[in-house]
């Protein structure tokens, strides 16, 4: 209940910053006697869709913290030789890769898993869950720092997050075009009338439809993604330590998932749902057999 709150009111925030935007930029309705104004449709759809994605970018470190229950490690006062050498070897790999010192975390589950997250790449979040740091080797562990880092450095936020708003403007602007023509051509509904409740209950269906199939587009993206951070961990950390990284998380596969639905995209691994999920059709991540082969392809040491 309080995360389908949450959510409520973040879709209400959204709506209210896009009808000031759409004030100050003066875009009117897009319905008119002659039907829909396209081009101002078209905007108003662009404007929500990436507002929302845009929130959610500059919302991710907060959002991650608080879902995963990550504690931030003082880079001045580690606790323990582990926080301290998770720290000094992050700092190693964002200095190789041309990027500012990321925020280093832990957080608690017993899956061995990782994420990185941050609106950009100089000021990102790389956090590890407590059960990667005891049952992983220092090999293994660097490999999958320096895939979270390759997430930072590729910029891989900020894209994931402006595919995301795109693909929400399309859906939104066809949802809304065929609505309308259903509206007119089945319920009959005239020119210079109003739409009725026919046309947005049509348009709530059709959002969700079309967001259900578009939502491919963006799992593709993410699972391309992948093959890129597990190149870069490898080049960072060797291909070696990279494949036996994915393979130790292989192993882990039959757990249940313990990381929080909105950070499966940006984690080193997605893990496995209990029970059957629409998710299951639309991964975020590639199959550890594949991302293994296509690193044993990679020309690197």
């Amino acid at each position: 209940m309080m995360r389908i709150g949450l959510f409520l009111l973040t879709n209400l925030a959204v709506l209210v910053v896009a009808g000031i935007i759409l004030s100050l930029f003066g875009v009117g309705s897009y319905h008119g006697a002659g039907g829909l104004n396209l081009g101002n449709l078209l905007v108003i759809c662009f404007v929500f869709g990436m507002v929302g994605s845009l929130i959610s970018l500059f919302m991710s470190k907060w959002m991650a913290k608080k879902s995963t229950g990550t504690e931030l490690i003082d880079p001045n006062a580690p606790r323990n030789q582990a926080e301290a050498w998770l720290v000094q070897e992050v700092a190693q790999l964002a200095q190789r890769s041309g990027i500012n010192m990321p925020e280093v975390g832990i957080f608690p589950s017993y899956q061995s898993n990782a994420f990185a997250t941050g609106w950009n790449k100089n000021d990102a979040l790389v956090a590890v869950s407590t059960g990667l740091l005891e049952r992983m080797n220092k090999d293994e562990l660097r490999a999958v720092l320096a895939h979270e880092i390759g997430h930072v450095a590729n910029g891989d936020m900020v894209t994931l997050a402006l595919v995301q708003g795109v693909v929400n403007a399309f859906v939104m602007f066809f949802a809304r075009v065929v609505g309308d023509f259903i509206d007119r051509n089945v319920f009959g509904r005239e020119d210079g009338e109003a739409p009725g409740l026919a046309y947005f209950g049509i348009t709530i269906v059709l959002d969700i439809v079309f967001g259900i199939l578009a939502s491919a587009i963006v799992m593709w993206f993410s699972r391309y993604r992948e093959y890129r951070a597990d190149e870069a961990g490898a080049r960072l950390a060797g291909k070696q330590a990279m494949i036996s990284a994915l393979l130790r998380l292989q192993a882990e596969s039959e757990m249940p998932d313990q990381m929080p639905k909105e950070m499966k995209a940006f984690a080193i691994a997605e893990g496995k749902e209990q029970g059957f999920s629409l998710a299951a059709l639309f991964q975020t991540h590639p199959t550890i057999e594949q991302r293994v082969a296509a690193l044993q392809q990679l020309n690197c040491p």
